[in-house]
């Protein structure tokens, strides 16, 4: 893609793979995918996010913070940060091919795959993203995560106590995955023959599982519904970088 036909410049986070594995990040790469909006990436080590967006002049977020992904749309110079806030921004400036982004069924998959399927995902996930970290984001990702656990990351790894944490949310995490089938009469996607946000946000989490560790992954697409979501969105994740 030519340099001067850019309209994007994506703000990721970096890894060892040199390819996309936010699950935030994937929801807006996901959209720009779909819309064919010509974009480039700069991928950023964890403890060049803050530096950087403050640079660019964006503000932090309400709690204070600097997160990726951000975005800068060149033809206005507008600097936008947060999924949810650059979502609305693309959806209003490239309306075509729409993309719904909420919808009471969205809502309600949204709300319970945090709620349950949340807990278990981030404890198979969290502690092995240092596997595809660079030493100085593992140190600053280690840091800061294990202060907010109170523990060491590994302890995430112990085999019972992460069966465990899967078994107490296998029931829920049925039922979100058959909520994803309500329309599946209609079409491979959550409401039916065409994309919505909420199939990113699927999607979005389950290859940035499949980045971190396949195995995660594979726990995932054992259920109805997941596996459905991920290939009608895989034409959409071709591009990783």
């Amino acid at each position: 893609m030519s340099q001067s036909n850019i309209e994007i410049v994506l703000y990721d986070l970096a890894c060892t793979k040199n390819i996309c594995f936010s699950p935030v990040v994937w929801r807006i790469r996901l959209m720009l995918n779909y819309k064919r909006i010509p974009y480039r990436t700069i991928f950023l080590e964890f403890p060049d996010i803050e530096p950087t967006l403050k640079e660019l002049g964006i503000p932090p977020s309400d709690s204070g913070t600097y997160t990726v992904p951000a975005i800068h749309h060149l033809p206005t110079n507008t600097h936008i940060m947060d999924s949810a806030r650059i979502a609305d921004f693309l959806e209003s400036t490239y309306p075509d091919p729409p993309l719904p982004l909420t919808s009471e069924l969205g809502r309600k998959i949204e709300t319970q795959s945090r709620k349950v399927v949340g807990t278990a995902f981030s404890a198979s996930v969290l502690p092995r993203e240092m596997g595809i970290l660079s030493p100085r984001a593992q140190e600053y990702f280690r840091r800061t995560r294990e202060a907010a656990l109170g523990h060491p990351l590994e302890d995430l790894l112990d085999p019972e106590r992460e069966e465990q944490a899967w078994a107490a949310v296998e029931g829920a995490i049925r039922e979100v995955g058959e909520l994803m089938l309500t329309h599946q009469a209609e079409g491979p996607f959550i409401l039916g023959a065409k994309p919505s946000y909420t199939d990113f946000f699927i999607a979005g989490a389950m290859q940035s599982a499949r980045t971190v560790h396949e195995d995660v992954f594979e726990r995932l697409v054992g259920y109805p519904g997941y596996r459905e979501v991920y290939e009608a969105c895989a034409p959409f994740m071709q591009r990783k970088d």
